[in-house]
């Protein structure tokens, strides 16, 4: 679920926390590594909480129905909750994942559900219209099922001022990660395949996240012997950092990644950086990154092969 542009991201901000460390870290591959997974975990416990959400704001009904049955003057209302969405085909799928319960109590995840803001989201979902729809029909399909929950997500989470701002407050990494995370859901409602909550990155990607960062990190010498004749116009002591690292990411996937095509590469690192760093660092990194790449294509070192 995770693409290889996420991967990027993360490799850039592994390289900018071991450049900012004082601990004598930035040559410490063994400590680049940890650092780099601890952020590729991180970005899959928020979103297993995010999922988390999702379905505690639809087995709210269950809860909500119980509490309403044990008011000592019940109205016709209290008596009739509607509580079909709790056991919507796919609640009950993700509830019977097994990664999933036990990515949840491994990590600990509970602590992260604040029963109050899924009381009051779901308070919210009762007065949708979608809502009103859905349970006015007694049978759906399993994608009827789907859409209500990514509707929940969507509409009543992500557009949640309140609840947004807890996540921002108290959960870790939210706000660095938001942009991830929501991607990551829109994949995972648009999937169909099984998903393992303990593990997002294929074998092949999580070789090319750490083959990447080893890269940087050891080939970090040549590379700027590259990079540094083609800021003969720009101060190097004022280049951001960021920019460096992105361009030493680029020049390592020239050279040592056969299968990634170099437009692609300059093209990533351009939209990276537009995002990450300042607001022409997008035009300065597709500028550097292309005249290093003319002259290793001059001298035949660009061995680019079809996956």
């Amino acid at each position: 679920m995770i693409s290889r542009r996420n991967i990027r991201v993360k490799v850039m901000q592994t390289l900018y926390t071991l450049a900012t460390l004082n601990d004598g870290a930035q040559g410490n591959k063994q400590a680049a590594v940890k650092i780099l997974n601890d952020k590729l975990d991180h970005v899959l416990d928020i979103f297993t909480v995010s999922v988390m959400y999702a379905l505690r704001i639809a087995q709210y009904a269950e809860t909500d129905a119980l509490q309403r049955s044990n008011r000592y003057l019940k109205s016709a209302e209290d008596q009739n909750v509607n509580t079909q969405i709790a056991e919507n085909s796919f609640v009950l799928k993700l509830l019977a994942n097994e990664s999933l319960n036990e990515k949840i109590k491994k990590d600990k995840l509970e602590r992260f559900i604040d029963e109050v803001q899924v009381k009051a989201v779901y308070q919210q979902l009762e007065k949708s219209e979608e809502y009103t729809r859905y349970i006015a029909v007694k049978e759906h399909t399993p994608a009827e099922d789907k859409d209500i929950i990514r509707y929940i997500w969507e509409k009543q989470v992500l557009e949640n001022e309140s609840l947004v701002s807890h996540f921002n407050d108290e959960l870790p990494g939210w706000e660095d990660d938001s942009e991830l995370i929501i991607m990551l859901m829109q994949n995972f409602f648009n999937g169909t395949s099984k998903i393992n909550f303990l593990n997002l990155l294929s074998g092949e990607k999580k070789e090319y996240a750490h083959d990447l960062l080893m890269a940087v990190i050891e080939k970090e010498p040549y590379c700027m012997e590259l990079i540094e004749p083609k800021l003969k116009n720009w101060d190097k002591d004022r280049v951001a950092l960021i920019d460096l690292l992105l361009l030493r990411m680029g020049v390592c996937e020239f050279l040592y990644f056969q299968t990634i095509p170099t437009k692609v590469t300059i093209n990533e690192y351009i939209d990276i950086a537009k995002q990450y760093s300042t607001p022409q660092s997008g035009q300065f990194v597709n500028g550097v990154l292309d005249n290093i790449l003319k002259e290793l294509q001059k001298e035949g070192k660009i061995k680019k092969v079809d996956r």
